[in-house]
């Protein structure tokens, strides 16, 4: 028996990389499941690997009328959305002083304005449905300072504040509503090379990390386990809470 036998699932950001790994594990656990992108070559791909128990959707997370046509999609091939993993998300490196007012409004459009929106959407299906859970995928940026973030930074704290704001006012609802804060996860997202390093070598991302307690980059399948528990009824009383996978990077200091 699956853990979300019965569950109707809604995922953003997951035509790749981490939110593909939460699509797959949540099909293969019991969900049926509806995940949205703005990548819709890559999407549909994943779509047709899963088969019957999940659908592809166009999601612009910024569009409040897309998120709408995505949980009406929802409902109407599988019924009322119980779960929502709100995992889209960008990432841009700058020093303060030079980072762009558009890039300050384009990381806060998708990272922030785009779970505010994905919650705010989904709250009547959860409620037909009798209760549900809300998993928001923020970062160990949203429970530290890292030079060089700022956009991003700012955007993974507010996701961690709205979680517990949104898990005060939907709990009597029976919603519960819970952070994820991944350290660094190996996916495009981060990569040297999309990040304008172009002289990085083979192994740049990984030696990144060499410094923390587990000597590691994290591996997209290790975040949607976490995202998988609080989606299940394993975790039952747990709400506006914060879950850290982060390899240790924040044990300790990163250089010894």
């Amino acid at each position: 028996m699956g853990r979300l036998d019965g569950k109707v699932a809604l995922i953003s950001g997951a035509a790749r990389g981490q939110g593909e790994a939460e699509a797959r594990l949540f099909v293969e656990e019991g969900a049926r499941v509806v995940f949205g992108d703005v990548l819709d070559d890559l999407g549909e791909v994943v779509a047709k690997d899963l088969g019957d128990a999940a659908r592809y959707v166009h999601l612009d997370v910024r569009d409040e009328a897309s998120w709408q046509d995505a949980v009406a999609l929802a409902e109407a091939e599988f019924g009322s959305v119980t779960t929502l993993v709100n995992n889209a998300g960008i990432f841009r490196v700058s020093p303060l002083v030079d980072t762009p007012v558009e890039q300050f409004r384009e990381i806060v459009e998708v990272n922030q304005l785009g779970p505010f929106l994905g919650m705010k959407t989904v709250v009547p299906s959860m409620v037909n449905a009798g209760g549900g859970s809300i998993v928001n995928i923020s970062s160990t940026n949203g429970l530290a300072g890292f030079p060089g973030t700022i956009s991003y930074t700012s955007t993974k704290f507010a996701v961690r504040g709205m979680t517990k704001t949104a898990a005060m006012e939907l709990g009597p609802l029976g919603i519960r509503v819970n952070s994820i804060h991944p350290g660094g996860v190996d996916t495009d997202m981060i990569r040297p090379e999309n990040l304008g390093m172009l002289a990085a070598t083979p192994d740049a991302l990984g030696d990144r990390f060499n410094d923390l307690p587990l000597r590691r980059v994290g591996q997209p399948i290790e975040i949607a386990r976490l995202a998988l528990f609080l989606a299940s009824d394993d975790s039952s009383y747990s709400t506006g809470s914060e879950f850290v996978a982060d390899g240790g990077m924040l044990a300790g200091p990163l250089n010894h």
